[in-house]
């Protein structure tokens, strides 16, 4: 994979898959900092034994919250650099489907596929990425998403063809 592009090579990129990240394994202790940051206590996600018993998932299973935003580590982990980027801003989120859950001690991965990027002011470019959360060892994935992110850059970065 390419580890950093220029500005003017985005565009080019749409329709293409632009990172597939490294594995994560979402853990019981990851799930139960994610309970405490969120408030979110319910048993099919912290308490093992009950989710075990009561649960059609076998044990404790992620908050599809926490998978999604496990895509900002996996942004980072693949998705090539562009150069003249000065910060990147998360604009949010259309279409979020939570397909299959993650199970305790499950492995994931991203997958982002560039569908749109446009330029927008002297410093902005838009992008648009179709992105997938896949569970090692299942057919279906976590989720499917379209991300919206902001590259800000110096408006005298911008391609004069843009």
């Amino acid at each position: 994979m390419v580890t950093e592009i220029s500005l003017s090579d985005v565009r080019g990129l749409i329709g293409m898959e632009t990172g597939l990240s490294d594995w994560i394994t979402v853990d019981q202790t990851m799930i139960d900092a994610f309970a405490a940051a969120t408030d979110d206590h319910q048993f099919i996600h912290v308490d093992p034994e009950r989710a075990a018993a009561e649960s059609p998932f076998g044990g404790t299973i992620a908050h599809g919250f926490l998978t999604l935003s496990l895509l900002s580590a996996m942004n980072y982990n693949c998705l090539p650099k562009v150069r003249e980027q000065t910060m990147g801003i998360n604009y949010g989120f259309d279409r979020v489907r939570f397909m299959t859950p993650v199970k305790s001690g499950a492995r994931v991965r991203g997958r982002f596929l560039l569908s749109d990027a446009r330029f927008r002011g002297g410093g902005m470019l838009m992008t648009t990425y179709d992105v997938t959360i896949e569970i090692e060892n299942e057919k279906k994935p976590a989720l499917t998403a379209k991300w919206i992110t902001i590259i800000q850059f110096d408006p005298k970065d911008r391609p004069e063809d843009a």
